[in-house]
């Protein structure tokens, strides 16, 4: 049988009844999700269809993942914990958003190596004051839907949270600072008498900073990567994604829905503790 986890906003009693009849078993509900214990064994292709043809996220669980073990949640940034890209819109502020958001999109898609990208995505911001930093951070990001959610129902748990990204500390300390997250890691802008240089300073924190980050962390807490869950949206978030005993890919680029044990396409973040009950 597949213990099947099923939440969205287009979630009601006649998705639940014709899903259940469609794949056998039965259905309980929960705080804002059911649960469907159907009568087969459905494959990855199965969900894909049953997703487009009732718009809910509708997950199973890999085997050997226990929630009730999980003591990590690792969270990209852009795009996943908040609304948008950081360094496209810090490129808005010099006219240059078209041009670096190509590359963004390109490297998110992982059709360009990270660190060269990130390389010349921050060469275009040369000479940009730095004041522009803390313009992106209070006119432009937005949590995503649910993170809030996602948060405080984590922490009530006791699960420690993180925060890692491909862009840049200026955000993620902030942030991490601003909602009491446990960790955060990213890039570092170099900035030269209030100015950025179009440096990035130090080793780039791209896919493999990001799974490095995850196991430094399993073992800073002495818990195993089963314990931990990865969440992300970018071909840059596979490793980590890959190292996690749950992945979520959230919103995420097809490469990386392909690749994941769980997607969340119409929920928000907070579909992330349905996944964990």
């Amino acid at each position: 049988m597949a213990n099947l986890i099923v939440q969205g906003p287009s979630l009601n009693i006649d998705v639940v009844r014709n899903l259940t009849d469609q794949v056998g078993g039965d259905a309980t509900a929960h705080d804002g999700y059911w649960r469907i214990h159907a009568a087969r064994a459905l494959l990855p292709q199965d969900l894909e269809g049953l997703r487009r043809d009732y718009a809910c996220d509708i997950n199973m669980l890999p085997d050997g993942f226990d929630p009730a073990r999980v003591r990590l949640v690792l969270t990209d940034m852009d795009s996943t914990f908040i609304n948008i890209e950081c360094i496209d819109e810090i490129a808005d502020m010099i006219g240059k958003k078209s041009e670096v958001a190509a590359i963004t999109e390109a490297a998110m898609r992982g059709e360009l190596d990270f660190a060269q990208s990130l390389t010349r995505r921050a060469a275009l911001l040369a000479g940009l004051d730095a004041a522009a930093l803390e313009r992106v951070y209070h006119e432009r990001l937005r949590l995503n839907p649910g993170a809030q959610e996602m948060i405080t129902g984590l922490q009530a748990r006791g699960i420690k949270v993180g925060l890692v990204s491909g862009g840049f500390t200026y955000f993620t300390e902030r942030l991490r600072e601003h909602f009491r997250l446990d960790y955060s890691r990213a890039n570092t802008l170099e900035i030269v008498e209030g100015r950025l240089t179009g440096k990035v300073l130090g080793s780039i924190v791209g896919a493999e900073g990001k799974r490095a980050f995850l196991i430094e962390l399993c073992r800073t807490l002495g818990i195993t990567p089963a314990q931990a869950v990865a969440v992300g949206d970018g071909a840059n978030d596979l490793l980590m994604m890959g190292a996690a005993g749950l992945n979520i890919a959230y919103h995420a680029k097809p490469k990386v829905q392909a690749q994941a044990h769980t997607v969340l396409n119409y929920s928000g973040l907070e579909g992330v503790l349905a996944l964990l009950e």
